[in-house]
């Protein structure tokens, strides 16, 4: 159970309520300070009249395009404050991809950086038509004269919006890529994202105090809502990392004595890897959480032996839905490996078969979920919304599994055409579209294949248009222009044409 009880009615009343209970206690480390959650409160306070003073209001979208960082949380909860969704964008999104985000959400004012490793985000917007957007606020450099910009703290115009808003408004606007081939916006409520977020807390056992080393990134529902907003509810410690290096994760675990740290399989694997070449002090951690891939049991045994955090735990979730299934602190390490858990509190889960009905327990079929937890729905795409809820009110997550008869789920397969690349989503219709609008490209299919460090990586196979010329090397050096670097393709092979079935689809499945 949250720490705060009961829930605060949205996000922003959560900063306000952990403010009013440990004012003075440790809310935020960073860059060697301390901000308390009272000054956390204050200056989101501030940045809401700023923001308000420029006119943003309820039903408007702020966007946020920056690694994690105190200042990327009081931009977004001043922005949920006054009434307005927030929009992440990936770091690694291009100008490209970033600016069709911005326009399809009409975002009017951007966060973001300077500078963030050799990217001059502002610099990739210069070509992109962007009408509603009317200022760019750099998180790095303007931040103090964007707070001094409104009327402070104390204005009281930030209560009358506070008062505006309730569980029922749109929180945020998370960006997730679709067989469709363009991403897709998810539309989240405040009354969806705090429950999820104090079932989480219970099941981790996250509480007051406690140090937690946020790596996963602020834009995923990972790093954002069981990331920052769980330690508004529980009054835990936020440590935002601007990006995973193992090296300064051990320093920031020894030096500032990390109690909980979730991550990927992998994240682990190079915190033991180093444990093995010298001593490493881990004696301060207690918990995390793991998944979004297979967990050897040996990891799993590993993590709690030899790291010391006895309460690591595997969990599922997407961006339609933050929690699924997770584990329990003391299940047996087979099942924390095998398994990615039950059905937490509030949601049903179920395996159906093509039609949507209920499978018997042990046979394989698509994992469906429904609870308070679920999407409102996709931004402005009531078709793939409803490909995607049925009426019935089942999410269909396109992932394939089985549940045992405890009602723990083991994740199978994806029904979707997509493979998992260092911890990202990769969906090839989406890299597909993109990489089509290379002027030498005719045609192009990508799938994923093995990859011993990331665990799979996209393939291209293309069809290049008569009398022009193109190279692997070019295609993948002009993918790194105009694409994330998770999505470009590793592999290039060229054909004379693609393989097709007979209703003329792409055969994937004699590509390799």
């Amino acid at each position: 159970m949250a720490i705060l009880d009961p829930l605060p009615p949205t996000i922003p009343h959560a900063a306000a309520a952990a403010a009013a209970r440990w004012g003075d206690a440790p809310a935020v480390l960073e860059h060697g300070e301390t901000w308390s959650f009272a000054e956390l409160w204050e200056r989101s306070r501030a940045a809401a009249s700023a923001l308000l003073a420029r006119g943003v209001g309820a039903g408007d979208r702020v966007a946020i395009w920056a690694p994690n960082s105190r200042e990327w949380i009081v931009a977004a909860i001043a922005a949920m404050s006054c009434g307005a969704a927030v929009v992440t964008l990936n770091t690694r999104l291009k100008g490209r991809e970033a600016g069709d985000i911005l326009r399809r959400t009409h975002a009017r004012l951007l966060f973001t950086v300077t500078d963030f490793l050799g990217i001059d985000y502002q610099a990739l917007l210069a070509g992109e038509e962007l009408p509603d957007l009317n200022e760019v606020l750099m998180l790095d450099r303007d931040f103090a004269a964007f707070l001094a910009s409104g009327q402070g703290a104390d204005d009281q115009a930030v209560d009358t919006a506070l008062a505006g808003i309730d569980p029922d408004t749109i929180s945020d606007i998370l960006f997730t890529s679709g067989t469709t081939g363009s991403p897709k916006g998810v539309l989240m409520t405040h009354g969806r994202v705090l429950p999820q977020c104090g079932v989480w807390i219970g099941n981790t056992g996250l509480t007051f105090g406690e140090r937690y080393l946020i790596a996963n990134p602020f834009f995923h529902s990972f790093g954002m809502k069981v990331g920052w907003v769980a330690c508004l509810l529980s009054g835990a410690v936020m440590v935002p990392m601007a990006q995973f290096d193992v090296g300064q994760a051990i320093e920031l675990i020894e030096k500032l004595k990390i109690n909980f740290f979730p991550g990927p399989p992998t994240v682990f694997q190079m915190i033991l890897a180093e444990k093995d070449k010298r001593p490493i002090d881990t004696s301060s951690l207690r918990g995390g959480t793991t998944g979004a891939a297979t967990v050897p049991p040996v990891l799993v045994q590993r993590i709690r032996d030899e790291l010391g955090m006895k309460d690591i735990i595997t969990a599922y979730g997407m961006t339609e839905c933050v929690n699924i299934t997770s584990c329990r602190p003391g299940d047996p390490v087979d099942l924390i490996a095998n398994t990615c858990g039950a059905a937490i509190p509030g949601n049903e889960v179920i395996i159906a078969d093509d039609d949507g009905r209920e499978l018997p327990r042990g046979e394989t079929g698509e994992i469906l979920v429904r609870g308070i937890g679920v999407m409102r729905g996709y931004l402005d795409d009531p078709v793939a919304t409803a490909e995607a809820i049925d009426q019935d009110g089942w999410l269909h997550t396109g992932d394939v599994g089985t549940m045992d008869q405890a009602g723990y789920v083991r994740i199978t397969d994806r029904k979707k055409d997509m493979y998992i690349s260092g911890g990202f989503n990769c969906y090839p219709a989406e890299i597909e579209k993109l990489l089509s609008a290379h002027p030498a490209i005719s045609m192009v299919a990508v799938i994923g294949v093995p990859d011993e460090r990331m665990g799979e990586v996209g393939k291209a196979f293309v069809v290049v248009r008569p009398g022009l010329a193109l190279t692997a090397e070019e295609l993948i050096a002009w993918s790194r222009e105009n694409m994330a670097n998770y999505k470009v393709p590793r592999h290039v092979a060229f054909l004379d044409e693609l393989p097709r079935n007979a209703a003329g689809k792409v055969a994937k499945l004699e590509l390799s």
